[in-house]
């Protein structure tokens, strides 16, 4: 029997899930982050082998018995990247074809197969990646928190962070947010959240999504514009995309993927009428398939395709 691993890879957690020739999840792990842009390279190694050998055990199978292995990786756009992981891929699963991709590839395969689609994605970072019936892709985002992540997880709770500041600076009005934020992250103090967040961001401020959100749902201003203007700028990258495709005006799924979504039903709400003026005709939903599962099917079909060729030059 055939097995066919795929890890979805994100900036704050990292799944795997192993199916078998017939379809089903015989096995699933869990890893810390994998972003090798953010957390390097030895912790994303750590935390894909660490989610594979959760899986694996759970299957009550080798490493050896893998036949095909993709990742999909956030920040796996580089070459540099695609390449070292492939070595530590091969490494790892000597008998599998291995393949290394991004997380938005994966989340477009588990949302709409090999068929039209968008994915909007919002994690820990965000981005939009889509193909149209011609088989032409498109991206938007996905460049990380020095310059992009609208509407991430992350970018959410640095504004939130921002926002008490000013508070503290300006005397600006008042937010739940300044009790909230040291509530979810047990800090004692201010100075104590400012020594957490220089020494590493992705651990503070992705945690501060769940205070927004719940200071959103008692009509806190600030966490409302706050979740108004994220809406805006994810809505921008799916639009992006969709123009760029040539899909305003058709009918397609457009699916959204990532912790940031079905968690907040007023900020679901502010994104989706951004989505519907902008792609009247899109049908909106919430990824229900993972996107390891997704990665899965990418790592069955090159496999099958490895032994095809195979075959043939036989």
């Amino acid at each position: 029997m055939a097995y066919w691993l795929g890890i979805d890879g994100g900036g704050t957690k990292t799944d795997c899930v192993v199916l078998n020739d017939g379809g089903a999840i015989v096995g699933e792990g869990h890893g810390g982050p994998a972003n090798v842009m953010r957390a390097g390279y030895d912790a994303a190694f750590h935390s894909i082998g660490e989610a594979a050998a959760e899986a694996l055990a759970a299957a009550q199978l080798r490493p050896g018995d893998v036949t095909g292995v993709c990742a999909g990786l956030a920040g796996a756009g580089q070459r540099s990247v695609v390449r070292r992981v492939t070595v530590f891929l091969m490494h790892e699963f000597p008998r599998a074809v291995a393949q290394v991709t991004t997380d938005m590839e994966i989340a477009l395969e588990a949302a709409v197969g090999s068929g039209p689609g968008v994915v909007l994605i919002a994690g820990t970072g965000s981005a939009a990646f889509g193909r149209n019936a011609a088989g032409d892709t498109a991206r938007a985002g996905g460049y990380g928190p020095w310059i992009g992540d609208e509407g991430s997880a992350y970018e959410i709770g640095r504004h939130a962070v921002a926002a008490v500041a000013r508070t503290r600076d300006l005397d600006a009005p008042v937010t739940l947010l300044a009790e909230m934020i040291p509530a979810v992250l047990h800090c004692p103090d201010w100075d104590d959240l400012l020594q957490r967040i220089s020494k590493n961001p992705d651990d503070v401020f992705p945690k501060l999504f769940s205070a927004v959100a719940d200071a959103a749902n008692s009509d806190d201003s600030t966490a409302l514009e706050i979740l108004f203007t994220s809406a805006i700028g994810l809505g921008q990258l799916a639009m992006s995309v969709v123009r760029r495709l040539g899909l305003k005006d058709q009918e397609f799924p457009l699916v959204k993927c990532g912790g940031v979504f079905g968690r907040s039903r007023k900020f679901d709400e502010l994104l989706d009428s951004v989505l519907v003026s902008g792609a009247t005709r899109a049908k909106i939903s919430i990824q229900t398939i993972s996107p390891a599962v997704g990665a899965a099917y990418i790592a069955a079909r090159l496999a099958e395709s490895s032994l095809q060729t195979k075959i043939n030059g036989d």
